[in-house]
């Protein structure tokens, strides 16, 4: 059983002082958490000072800052670099712990990787006092790779429940003896493929359905917003791994799946940016240019023209649980069901 206060939790923040205070207060409140660490990424607001605002005087917060942004993968690499905790958890500045996480991910140490379930929540849910969150029972199993890249391709009519969005506690003698960080050139989907690398080189992810993250849903997310090139760097970091001649033929086949699936994205989000920036005939070219391109661009904009008349389909979270502004990301069976 890991010892009380084990856990490194890291922040990446950008211009994000309207919520680092309530992030940073829920990671201290946690008796596991022995550092954390706060990656100001370049911020123009009073981030920094906001997370300082919440310090307990405990010794355990330290705050850093890049003078410029640089994503957040090269912040948590800066934070893992300058922590020594055996153990490391990601936690979004937007986001915050339910109570007791900890314990429940560190009950069992038969793992490398070790996730929860993830409650998301409209911010005008959590102006005031937060949701209750139910108790619900762990339901514990190991993902493998090709559960877990299968779990990351999304459907058009189905609402988003990809297993990426999970926020693992990590053991960090994994990371290290594997050479593991993230790829500072993402800013789209570092987390999957960290994570993917990580089942190829053996990781036990271990996954229980008990809800200790809250991800907050905001209009203005910076996680919400991505580049085009960032799709094309993400279908890119796929080939990376395809690269890798130990892979079995079942993770080679779901890995294009997922690969051609970004990149089937990426086409439509570029001929639209060729349609916007130089005209419908620049980007009528391109398309034209690449047949392979161009069914993902026509069924894509087809999907977009007929999205209004569908009704998404709820996918993971048992549907009498969800709630307005509140849902969850797995099935989950609350305690009280059984009592």
């Amino acid at each position: 059983m890991p010892q009380i206060q084990a856990i490194c939790v890291v922040i990446a923040a950008r211009n994000a002082s309207a919520t680092i205070g309530r992030a940073v207060a829920s990671a201290l409140a946690e008796p596991e958490t022995a550092e954390v660490v706060v990656i100001d990424d370049g911020s123009t607001d009073t981030t920094s000072a906001a997370a300082k605002a919440v310090d307990d005087d405990s010794g355990r917060l330290r705050i850093l800052r890049f003078e410029k942004n640089r994503g957040p993968a090269a912040a948590r690499n800066a934070a893992i670099a300058c922590s020594s905790s055996p153990f490391i958890a990601i936690l979004d500045a937007d986001d915050f712990f339910v109570p007791g996480r900890f314990g429940r991910l560190l009950a069992d140490n038969e793992w490398d990787f070790v996730a929860d379930n993830i409650a998301f929540i409209e911010e005008s849910r959590v102006t005031g006092a937060p949701p209750a969150i139910p108790e619900f029972h762990p339901q514990p199993r190991l993902i493998d790779l090709e559960s877990f890249v299968e779990g990351n391709i999304s459907r058009r009519g189905v609402r988003r429940g990809e297993i990426g969005f999970l926020k693992p506690v990590m053991r960090r003698a994994f990371l290290e003896s594997n050479e593991l960080r993230y790829r500072e050139d993402l800013r789209l989907g570092e987390d999957y493929e960290l994570y993917v690398r990580a089942l190829a080189k053996g990781a036990r992810y271990r996954l229980i359905h008990a809800c200790g993250y809250c991800a907050v849903v905001r209009s203005d997310s910076l996680s919400g917003r991505h580049r085009t090139e960032d799709l094309r760097r993400l279908y890119e970091a796929d080939r990376a791994i395809l690269a890798d001649s130990s892979l079995s033929e079942a993770t080679v086949a779901v890995l294009r799946r997922h690969e051609r699936h970004i990149r089937a994205k990426y086409e439509l989000r570029h001929f639209l940016d060729l349609k916007n920036g130089s005209g419908p005939l620049a980007a009528i070219r391109y398309a034209l240019a690449r047949p392979a391109a161009l069914a993902a661009i026509g069924s894509g904009i087809l999907a977009d023209k007929t999205e209004r008349f569908r009704r998404p389909v709820r996918t993971g979270a048992t549907a009498h649980l969800d709630s307005p502004g509140l849902r969850y990301l797995l099935s989950a069976v609350p305690v009280s069901a059984q009592r």
